[in-house]
C-alpha cells in the first residue's frame, strides 16, 4: 500500500476512533442553553398567562415578556463530544454537573423544588404587584408543614389558619413558637383554628371564614434543649381581595416573579405601560417588592433578544454580569425594586429612554 494512501487510512481511522470515543465517553457535566421566552401579558397554549377577576381591569399593548434557561436533565450523561460542542458554542455554556444538581439530586426531586420556588414566586408577584397599587393584602398566620410522627400529626394539617394560641392572638409565624414554648412538654396547648378546607372555601367565595375549630395538642420535648413543642412550622399566607390566576406549563424556579408583578400591574393600571414596546426580564420578587438576582442572566438576554426584545429589566446584582455580553440591539435596564421597573417602563413607552438606568461591567 502505498505511503500516502496508508497514512490516509490510518488518519481516517484514528479521526473514527476519537468520534467514537467521544460519543459514548461520558462526562460530568451539563448544559444551559437561552429558553423560551412568554410574554405575560400574552397567552400561553392558548389561554391567557394572567387572568384576573373581581377587579377592574384595562387592555394592555406590546410585551413583558419572562425569560428561561433550559438545562439538561439531572439523570442525562453528555458525553465529551456534546461537551466539547457546548464549549466552542456562542449561546451554550457547560458548568459541572454537581453545580446543577447538588447532592446527587435527582430530576423528580428538582422538579419538585422549582414547582414550589415557582409557585412561591407566584404568590409573591401578586403581593408585590397590589401593594404597588396600594391595594390592602391581608395576611394570616397558617401551618405551612407538620412534622411526621409529632404530638400535631392527623390533628392540623398544612394549610390550616391558626387564629390563637391558648387564647392568644397570633399576628406572625413567631408567636406560634412563643406560645408554644411557653408550655413544658407533656401539658395540653389549644390551637383555635379555621382548617384548610373551610379557609380555601371561603376565599374562593370572597368572604371570611365563619368557622373556627379549637384542637387541643399534648406538647412534646425537643431533642436539643428539652423545651415544648408540638411539631409544626408556622407560615404566612395572603388574602388577596379578588382572584388572580398565573398559568405557565412546563416552568419553574422563582426567576419570572418580576415580569409576572408588571404584568399584573399593566392590567390594573389604566395608562399602557409598555407603549407597544418589546420589554423582557427577570428577577426574583418578594412581598415588599424587592427584586433578587437569578441565574444564566447571559443566556436570557441572548433569549430575549431573539425572540424580539429590545430592553431588558436587569437585577442590579446581575448587571455586571449582562454588561459583560450584551447581544446587539438589546439595551439593559438595571433595576433593585418593582418601583424602579415600573418607572424605566414608563420612560421607555414616552420615548424617554436617555436618563434610564443602565448596567456596567463594575
Amino acid at each position: 500500500m502505498p505511503r500516502r494512501t496508508a497514512t490516509m487510512l490510518a488518519s481516517t481511522l484514528m479521526l473514527f476512533a476519537l468520534l467514537c470515543a467521544g460519543v459514548f465517553l461520558k462526562v460530568p457535566y451539563s448544559e444551559m442553553s437561552p429558553g423560551p421566552t412568554v410574554n405575560t401579558l400574552g397567552e400561553s397554549h392558548g389561554e391567557p398567562v394572567l387572568n384576573i377577576s373581581g377587579h377592574k381591569t384595562y387592555p394592555t399593548t406590546g410585551h413583558l415578556n419572562m425569560t428561561t434557561v433550559r438545562v439538561t436533565g439531572a439523570d442525562y450523561d453528555m458525553n465529551l463530544l456534546e461537551a466539547v460542542y457546548g464549549w466552542l458554542a456562542g449561546d451554550t455554556i457547560v458548568v459541572p454537573h454537581e453545580n446543577l444538581y447538588p447532592d446527587g439530586k435527582t430530576d423528580k426531586q428538582s422538579t419538585q423544588e422549582n414547582a414550589e420556588e415557582f409557585s412561591q414566586s407566584q404568590e409573591s408577584a401578586k403581593v408585590a404587584a397590589l401593594k404597588q397599587l396600594g391595594i390592602e393584602v391581608p395576611v394570616r398566620v397558617v401551618v405551612s408543614t407538620v412534622v411526621k410522627g409529632s404530638p400535631s400529626e392527623g390533628k392540623l394539617h398544612a394549610g390550616d389558619v391558626i387564629k390563637s394560641v391558648d387564647g392568644a392572638p397570633v399576628a406572625e409565624p413567631g408567636d406560634v413558637a412563643k406560645l408554644v414554648t411557653k408550655h413544658k412538654p407533656g401539658e395540653p396547648v389549644e390551637f383555635t383554628i379555621v382548617p384548610a378546607a373551610d379557609a380555601a372555601e371561603a376565599e374562593k367565595a370572597g368572604r371570611e371564614p365563619s368557622t373556627t375549630v379549637k384542637v387541643t395538642i399534648v406538647a412534646g420535648k425537643a431533642e436539643d434543649d428539652g423545651h415544648a413543642i408540638v411539631g409544626i412550622r408556622a407560615g404566612v399566607d395572603h388574602t388577596f381581595p379578588f382572584p388572580i390566576d398565573i398559568k405557565l406549563a412546563d416552568v419553574g424556579g422563582p426567576s419570572a416573579g418580576l415580569m409576572f408583578a408588571l404584568g399584573i400591574v399593566d392590567k390594573l393600571t389604566p395608562a399602557d405601560l409598555t407603549g407597544g414596546k418589546f420589554i423582557a426580564g427577570t428577577g426574583t420578587i418578594d412581598d415588599a417588592g424587592k427584586v433578587g438576582p437569578i441565574g444564566g442572566i447571559q443566556l436570557k438576554t441572548i433569549g430575549a433578544r431573539k425572540a424580539g426584545a429590545r430592553y431588558f429589566l436587569t437585577p442590579a446584582e446581575n448587571c455586571a454580569s449582562a454588561a459583560a455580553h450584551v447581544p446587539d440591539g438589546l439595551t439593559l435596564v438595571k433595576v433593585s425594586t418593582i418601583g424602579d421597573a415600573e418607572q424605566a417602563l414608563e420612560k421607555i413607552a414616552k420615548g424617554d429612554t436617555a436618563g434610564l438606568p443602565s448596567c456596567t461591567t463594575s
